[in-house]
């Protein structure tokens, strides 16, 4: 078995684990941001689309 685990980092810099369950406000913020924009998007395409065919 190799003695090399997930949890080895170089000194000085966090586990990767760490990272991973500690991400900034500021990236979960832009996240909600993006998913709400994107539905907008979404649904404003979704009424056009509705909306042409309606009318062809």
């Amino acid at each position: 078995m190799s003695a090399e685990t997930d949890d080895v980092t170089e000194p000085g810099r966090p586990a990767r684990r760490d990272l991973e369950e500690k991400l900034p406000r500021g990236i979960w913020v832009r996240l909600l941001v993006y998913v709400f924009a994107g539905h907008i998007v979404a649904g404003f395409l979704y009424l056009l689309f509705t909306l042409g065919a309606s009318h062809g």
